[in-house]
């Protein structure tokens, strides 16, 4: 593998760490075994840290393709909580508000989730990158700032019942670039007169590529490590 002239890899982003996280260990393993000072390394399509699934990295000259992989269909898994919220939609804050949910049923839901699906206005969550007079949301937010984000269009192509099992929801979501599930999930449970945040995400596709052909950051390090040896070439301990 060349990854100085380009290589597309594509990983299981582990849980808790940030996507910028992963491209950085990523960066940095290749520039010690390679003796790389400087190695271009980016992903395209951002995860958030307690999101996991597949993550496409290009190297080298590849990170061209970049643009082009952010624009296809993503696909996703997630588990909403109905009957309670947090700050950020997500479990990285506590909750801070709880609703009655025991109204709601699967024809309910089934009934409800049409209205999300084709060309809609979504309005990210505060705590999220988005920037507002050049500054990142989340900044606002942790300063207990409030702002207002402007909606955003997007395409939501399909959402399947997975499960449910109150007072949790699996939906399958398939979806376009800068979808904020998180929002999604907001704004079910509005819809569904309560009120819900995630408690797992994963993605599972990213136009054809799906999470069976994705390797962990360890698998990478481990593949490297042979492929470096096994040609005899010197290069720093990883």
């Amino acid at each position: 593998m060349d990854f100085v002239e380009g290589e597309v890899l594509y990983f299981n982003k582990p849980y808790t760490w940030t996507s910028f996280k992963l491209v950085g260990r990523i960066r940095w393993t290749l520039s010690r075994a390679l003796k790389k000072k400087k190695l271009k390394v980016g992903h395209a399509g951002t995860l958030d840290p307690l999101a996991t699934g597949v993550m496409i990295v290009c190297t080298g000259k590849a990170t061209k393709q970049i643009e082009s992989f952010q624009y296809q269909t993503k696909e996703y898994n997630a588990t909403l909580r109905l009957g309670a919220t947090t700050p950020s939609f997500d479990l990285e804050h506590e909750i801070d508000a709880y609703f009655p949910y025991e109204h709601i049923t699967r024809e309910m839901i089934e009934k409800v989730l049409p209205n999300f699906l084709g060309e809609i206005m979504q309005i990210p969550p505060t705590f999220s990158a988005v920037k507002i007079n050049g500054k990142r949301a989340y900044k606002y937010a942790r300063q207990g700032e409030d702002v207002e984000i402007a909606p955003k269009k997007l395409v939501i192509d399909e959402i399947e019942i997975i499960k449910f099992e109150p007072p949790f929801l699996d939906l399958r979501i398939v979806c376009s670039k800068g979808t904020y599930i998180r929002a999604l999930a907001r704004d079910i449970g509005i819809a569904l007169e309560s009120g819900a945040h995630l408690t797992k995400l994963e993605r599972t596709r990213i136009g054809d590529v799906t999470l069976d052909q994705c390797m962990s950051i360890d698998e990478f390090e481990e593949q490297l490590d042979k492929t470096i040896k096994n040609n005899n070439i010197e290069y720093e301990t990883i």
